[in-house]
């Protein structure tokens, strides 16, 4: 199946964006939630939590030119 206007990549778990950010699980479910001051984009999928390369390396950017 194909869905126009959708990011075909391989979602991201929350263990592999803590590794490629360096930091800890708790953290990247802290920048997850909805209270969080810089939200990393991402998609629940139930009680899973995804991300999309592109849209974590975009999230990044926009922290150092903000």
């Amino acid at each position: 199946m194909h869905l126009q206007g959708v990011d075909h990549s391989e979602l991201l778990t929350v263990t592999e964006v803590a590794k490629m950010l360096k930091v800890p699980v708790s953290w990247v479910y802290h920048h997850t939630r909805q209270r969080a001051k810089d939200r990393i984009p991402h998609i629940r999928l139930g009680k899973y939590v995804r991300f999309q390369e592109a849209d974590v390396r975009a999230w990044l950017l926009s922290l150092r030119a903000g």
